[in-house]
């Protein structure tokens, strides 16, 4: 939908933007032996990574999937484990495919940009076609790979080959940076052109049923809020003896020190019955104490 589409431009917007700000503040190339590779790696992997997970954990649909799977009750709700299974692979396929835009901008951006890559890998380019000196040690070799990506390093007669090597480098970065978005575009492109084969609706049924789940959804958490507002308001009536935000409130409750401390604290989701919970201590408290204690009329002096 149009939603899911700006959705996921903004989002690679601005990891783009993050992207560019975090390589011009933070990136600077160790210029080491056996410390580029890690550094690089590092810089190119981790935040993609930390993305995918941020992009797990911001999905409803990720917690709507994993959220009471160990009730009793879902065994009895599931009577068909197969297709329980199809829709479960389903749902994650979706959920991979949101997370995915954040982790998969960054790679490809940071391929492109080529600062990287170059640092990670500039000490295992061979340089036999570059002018250097054939006599040099592997070892030596590899130190004066490593010091190219820091251009004030360099000895001034392997500026020509330094320069060469980032070319090259940059090249090879860049040629895997716009390979991996083909790839990804194809593969996006392909995913959706399945499941509009698959689908058993048609193209008109599919735009109704996808407007028809939204509307369901606004429509439920609008009934949630609100029904969730008066359920929690007969329990705090019941506790200070009037509902906020009443203009004519003749008397209130005065909570004795055992009810305040009764639904202070800290408490869990707690299950009454096989069909119900209590949800705060203040809905614990509401449900057992019988109505009572001690009022005041509010036109009178405390």
């Amino acid at each position: 939908g149009k939603e899911v589409v700006i959705a996921n431009a903004i989002i690679a917007i601005l990891t783009i933007g993050g992207q560019q700000l975090f390589s011009f503040f933070t990136f600077s190339c160790p210029c080491h032996v056996g410390q580029n590779l890690i550094y690089g790696l590092a810089f190119l992997g981790v935040p993609a990574l930390i993305l995918l997970v941020v992009g797990y954990a911001l999905n409803n649909q990720t917690w709507r999937l994993v959220t009471g799977k160990s009730s009793p009750l879902e065994e009895e709700t599931t009577p068909n484990r197969l297709l329980q299974c199809k829709l479960v692979c389903f749902v994650l396929c979706s959920i991979t495919g949101r997370a995915l835009v954040a982790p998969v901008t960054w790679l490809a951006v940071t391929l492109i940009n080529g600062s990287y890559y170059v640092c990670a890998m500039s000490e295992y380019v061979s340089v036999r076609y570059y002018g250097a000196d054939p006599n040099v040690t592997a070892s030596e070799r590899r130190r004066i790979l490593a010091a190219f990506p820091c251009s004030q390093l360099v000895p001034p007669e392997l500026t020509q080959a330094r320069d060469e090597v980032i070319l090259v480098l940059r090249y090879q970065s860049q040629v895997a940076g716009w390979l991996l978005i083909a790839v990804v575009v194809i593969t996006v492109f392909l995913s959706y052109c399945l499941a509009s084969c698959f689908s058993p609706l048609s193209f008109l049924h599919f735009r109704y049923w996808s407007s028809y789940v939204h509307n369901e959804q606004e429509l439920f958490d609008e009934a949630t809020d609100q029904h969730s507002r008066l359920y929690a308001m007969q329990h705090v009536r019941k506790f200070f003896g009037f509902i906020p935000g009443s203009e004519n409130v003749k008397e209130i409750r005065i909570p004795s020190l055992r009810e305040w401390q009764a639904i202070s604290g800290l408490a869990f989701l707690k299950r009454v019955d096989e069909e119900h919970y209590d949800y705060s201590l203040l809905h614990d408290w509401a449900l057992k104490e019988p109505v009572n204690g001690k009022y005041l009329k509010t036109d009178e002096d405390p």
